[in-house]
C-alpha cells in the first residue's frame, strides 16, 4: 500500500472496537469483518461440497504462501502446523542429542512450552541451560555469551518476552550463536504481524508462531519456519501423511519424508483455521508491515508517555528497540486491576504481576484515553 493506510477505515473492519477498548491482542487478536466472512466461505463450501480436499489444500498453501512473504522466507521453508508447540515438537523431535553437543540454551523470556519442550527432551540426552534477567529486567547479550559454549546444539529465544514487553537482541544472539556452533529459534508469536520479522535478515535458523494473535487469525494454525540449508539433514520422528513426500501414497510400509519444510507437518491440515488465517494473512499484508510496526510504535510511545506522566510504573523499556507491541503496567494486584478495567470495557490481561496493554493498527489515541482514565481511576492497585 502506498501513502498513509487510512486507518480510520481499518478499525471499522473490527466491530468489537465500538463497545470496547481492546488492548489485548497479544492474547488473542480482534476478528476483522473480512475473517468473519472467511470462516462463513468455508461453511457454504463445506454445505455445497461436502468434502473438497483439493480447495482446502489450495488454502493451507495460501496460508503457507502468506507468512513466507511475511517472513521473507521461501514457501518450501514453511511448515503450516496447528500450534506453535506442534512445530517446536517436531523440530525437537528431528534433533540429536546423545553427542556431545546436548544443551538446549533457553532464555527466561520464554513462553512456558518454549522450555517446557526442551525440558522433556532431557530424556533423550538434552541438557537445559536458563539464561536470567539481569538487575533490570532485561536480558544482556554477555548472559548469552556465559552460557553458550560447544556443547550447545540450540538456543531458543523469544522476539518479545510475554511478560514484560522486554525485546532481545536477536541480530546479537543469533551471530554469538553461529560463532559457537549452535542454532537458533526465534519464537516470534508475540511480534510477527505487529513488528516487522526478516528471518532473513536475522539470520535465524528456525522461528515459531500463531496466526490467533497480531496475524489477526484464530487459534489453531501455526508455522514452522526451517532455513532450507537445515531441511536434508533433520528428519522429525513425529509426522503424519501430509508429512510424506506424496500424501497421495497412502504408504504403511515407510516413512518418506517430504523434501522440503512440509516434513515438520503432522496429519490432516487446519482446514477452517486456513481459511481464517489467510484472510488476517491478507489484511496485514494489504497494509504492509512497515506501516503497521510504525503505527504501533508511535501508540505504544504515546501511551508510555501518557502512564509515566500519570504516575504508572512501568515494566517494559521505553527504548523502541527494547520493546515490541506491549505496554506492561506494574500493579500490587494485576488480576484485580485487570478486572476492574474490564468493569469499564476496557479489556487487558496480566501476567507475572503486570497489567498488559497489546496494541494493534487498529487501535487509536481514544483507547489510550480510556486506559489512562481507568487506571486512574483504580490508582490504589497500582504499583
Amino acid at each position: 500500500m502506498s501513502g498513509e493506510p487510512d486507518w480510520p477505515a481499518f478499525r471499522a473492519l473490527f466491530p468489537t472496537l465500538n463497545d470496547k477498548t481492546y488492548l489485548a491482542s497479544g492474547s488473542y487478536g480482534l476478528l476483522a469483518r473480512p475473517v468473519e466472512a472467511a470462516f462463513r466461505q468455508y461453511l457454504d463450501d463445506r454445505l455445497a461440497k461436502g468434502a473438497d480436499w483439493g480447495g482446502w489444500g489450495a488454502h493451507t498453501d495460501a496460508v503457507r504462501d502468506g507468512m513466507a512473504a511475511i517472513l521473507n522466507a521461501g514457501a518450501d521453508e514453511i511448515a503450516i502446523t496447528t500450534s506453535a508447540s506442534a512445530g517446536i515438537n517436531s523440530l525437537a523431535s528431528a534433533l540429536d542429542f546423545s553427542g556431545p553437543r546436548n544443551k538446549v540454551v533457553v532464555s527466561n523470556f520464554e513462553f512456558p512450552t518454549g522450555a517446557q519442550i526442551w525440558h522433556a527432551q532431557a530424556a533423550r540426552g538434552a541438557v537445559v541451560e536458563h539464561v536470567a534477567e539481569a538487575q533490570d529486567g532485561s536480558i544482556p547479550l554477555e548472559h548469552f555469551a556465559a552460557a553458550i559454549d560447544e556443547t550447545t546444539r540450540l538456543v531458543q529465544i523469544t522476539h518479545v518476552c510475554y511478560r514484560n514487553g522486554h525485546r532481545l537482541d536477536v541480530d546479537g544472539i543469533t551471530r554469538l550463536a553461529h560463532e559457537r556452533g549452535a542454532m537458533v529459534l526465534l519464537d516470534c508469536f508475540q511480534s510477527v504481524g505487529a513488528l516487522g520479522v526478516d528471518v532473513q535478515a536475522m539470520g535465524v535458523d528456525f522461528a515459531v508462531g500463531g496466526m490467533l494473535k497480531y496475524l489477526l487469525g484464530t487459534a489453531g494454525i501455526g508455522f514452522l519456519y526451517v532455513d532450507r540449508r537445515h531441511i536434508p539433514g533433520l528428519t522429525p520422528t513425529v509426522g503424519g501423511w501430509f508429512a510424506q513426500a506424496d500424501i497421495d501414497a497412502m504408504d504403511i510400509f515407510a516413512n518418506d519424508p517430504a523434501p522440503d519444510a512440509r516434513r515438520f507437518q503432522a496429519g490432516t491440515p487446519p482446514v477452517v483455521n486456513s481459511y481464517a488465517a489467510e484472510a488476517g494473512i491478507a489484511l496485514i499484508r494489504e497494509i504492509g508491515m512497515p506501516a503497521i510496526e510504525a503505527r504501533i510504535r508511535e501508540l505504544t510511545g504515546e501511551a508510555m508517555d501518557g502512564l509515566t506522566g500519570a504516575g504508572c510504573r512501568l515494566a517494559t523499556p521505553r527504548d523502541d528497540a527494547r520493546r515490541g507491541p506491549q505496554v506492561a503496567i506494574r500493579s500490587t494486584d494485576a488480576a484485580a486491576l485487570t478486572a476492574r478495567l474490564a468493569e469499564r470495557g476496557i479489556v487487558v490481561s496480566w501476567r507475572d504481576g503486570n497489567v498488559r496493554a497489546m496494541f494493534h493498527a487498529y487501535n487509536d489515541a481514544a483507547d489510550i484515553a480510556a486506559l489512562l482514565d481507568g487506571l486512574t481511576a483504580n490508582r490504589e492497585l497500582l504499583a
